[in-house]
């Protein structure tokens, strides 16, 4: 499992800002604790930020293999949930100049940018590809947008 969230903490952390640049669209990619937990300017992220945690696992028996630990062999499904968040100091009215919108829609790209880089591809060889499933949005009153997505993979003789 641990192999799983590391490499994807390194492939979301791997991504620019563009195909010209090296610099990386993300300022933080962590394993989620709780940071956005700390309203205001103690919340211990840097914008934009990409949270990863796991969502629910559930697993099924296969039989026995002996030879390998645990003999008891199982297939799994892993959901796993990135939380994408950053703060909105600028408004997307009708009347505000285009620049000031891009700024705000920002997360939006950010969002399109990490699932082209995940969706249908494997953290762990021989193991499922991440699947996004569902996504949504977390209401707040303290000017940070957040938004989660959820991915599902198989585990496969775990």
């Amino acid at each position: 499992m641990i192999e799983i969230f590391k490499n994807i903490q390194d492939k979301i952390a791997a991504i620019t800002v563009d195909s010209e640049t090296t610099r990386p669209l993300l300022n933080y990619v962590d394993e989620d604790w709780g940071q956005l937990d700390d309203y205001g300017v103690n919340c211990p992220v840097k914008w934009p930020c990409c949270l990863i945690d796991e969502q629910s696992e559930s697993y099924s028996d296969i039989g026995m293999q002996r030879g390998l630990s645990p003999i008891n062999r199982q297939q799994g499904t892993l959901t796993i949930v990135l939380t994408i968040a950053n703060v909105k100091l600028t408004n997307t009215s009708a009347k505000a100049p285009l620049q000031q919108k891009q700024q705000a829609w920002h997360i939006k790209m950010i969002k399109e940018r990490i699932h082209a880089e995940i969706h249908g591809w494997a953290p762990v060889e021989g193991q499922g590809k991440l699947m996004r499933v569902s996504g949504s949005k977390v209401g707040r009153d303290d000017g940070v947008q957040q938004h989660k997505v959820f991915y599902s993979m198989g585990l496969n003789n775990v």
